[in-house]
């Protein structure tokens, strides 16, 4: 078994309909404008804000995510707070109170989603601001010793940030730190073709593993050799069975995790498998582990509907593979996804009083995969469009 049954639901059988998703989207962005206040931000969810200092500022799951969403989002429903000031008040009560969760032994201030990097990247791209670019840049070096090698808290991720502000600015010095954050990334990768995220796990996805490493590293220059080194480790400790594929966290004898888990989703499975290594990986196995995200189903309400460990981060890998493909039968699924994700949406927002405001565990991401549902656009909100 590659995933557990109990865990997913069929995708509702409802149809697309164009003007329902924008109604959708516009509803979430004058919904997380409502709710903002210039103290206290936005609300924080249970599960996001747990042990961490209120309100939460990272990129991840909280406002500077918040405030990059809305931005992305303004093609197709315009905020009308201002964003810039916004983004601005999100780095100064970070600097106040950086929202790290108790006990969280990888927390490092440049980590691009759960440190300074993302409030500041955020900032400086709405504001140009000369000082926060110098402020980013001495966080993008500030990280380079950082053993934890993954988009979370690591080197790949502020490796994406200087690969994106040099492509906004051409200056050389965004060139160089990104040169210098590839080269320590590329010495601690290990002969297996693996990195160390700590002790003892050596992760194959793309929030915490290879997958994601290797994405940072082909963003800054294009290496054939790594992508199929990448491409082999993965095929390698992949779990098939009747045209499906899933794999877990690091590689082990089952799928099945320590905690008797098997997980489909972005963060830890096919889903972000498939969301980063679309374009490099074996074409018949990217293609099983979509099979399996699409016959598994959408997640029931105690995932949720959102980009990390939802429904939304699911509908990717089902993007990433029209993406791959051209046949419109994987884009067609993927916004079958997306009107199921905005109906969980609007049901657990109705139950609970108020929409979840993350850009990865909320509202506001499901709205950006709505949106990219729209457009036939299969790029990941921050990983594929920082730049």
């Amino acid at each position: 078994m590659l995933h557990d049954p109990t865990q997913f639901e069929p995708p509702t059988g409802e149809p697309w309909d164009e003007e329902r998703v924008r109604g959708a989207i516009r509803a979430i962005v004058a919904d997380t404008d409502a709710a903002f206040d210039l103290d206290g931000l936005w609300p924080a969810h249970e599960w996001d804000g747990w042990q961490a200092p209120l309100p939460l500022k990272n990129l991840y799951v909280g406002a500077a995510g918040v405030v990059w969403a809305l931005q992305a989002l303004r093609p197709h429903a315009e905020s009308r707070l201002d964003l810039a000031s916004a983004a601005l008040r999100t780095l100064e009560l970070w600097r106040e109170a950086p929202d790290f969760m108790a006990g969280e032994e990888h927390s490092h201030p440049s980590a691009l989603l759960r440190g300074e990097t993302g409030p500041l990247l955020v900032a400086w791209e709405l504001t140009q601001a000369a000082q926060l670019g110098d402020d980013l840049l001495d966080r993008v070096r500030g990280n380079l010793d950082n053993p934890t090698d993954d988009l979370m808290w690591g080197v790949p991720g502020t490796l994406l940030a200087a690969v994106a502000v040099h492509a906004r600015t051409g200056e050389p010095r965004w060139h160089e730190a990104a040169r210098e954050s590839a080269e320590a990334l590329r010495r601690r990768r290990g002969e297996d073709g693996l990195w160390r995220q700590d002790d003892d796990y050596r992760g194959l996805g793309t929030v915490h593993g290879a997958t994601g490493n290797t994405l940072a590293l082909l963003r800054f220059e294009r290496d054939d050799a790594l992508a199929a080194g990448t491409a082999a480790a993965l095929a390698r400790h992949a779990f098939r069975e009747d045209g499906q594929a899933n794999w877990p966290g690091k590689p082990r004898r089952e799928v099945v995790g320590p905690d008797g888990q098997i997980r489909l989703q972005w963060c830890t499975g096919a889903p972000g498998i498939v969301a980063g290594a679309w374009d490099y990986l074996d074409e018949e196995l990217l293609l099983a582990g979509a099979e399996l995200v699409w016959r598994a189903g959408a997640h029931r309400d105690e995932k949720g509907h959102g980009l990390c460990h939802g429904t939304s981060g699911n509908g990717f890998a089902l993007l990433k593979a029209f993406a791959r493909t051209g046949d419109e039968l994987w884009l067609e699924r993927a916004r079958r996804f997306a009107v199921h994700a905005l109906a969980q949406a609007g049901r657990l927002a109705a139950a609970g009083g108020r929409r979840r405001f993350s850009l990865f565990t909320g509202d506001p991401g499901t709205a950006l995969f709505a949106a990219a549902c729209l457009d036939a656009d299969a790029r990941f909100p921050v990983l594929d469009r920082l730049d």
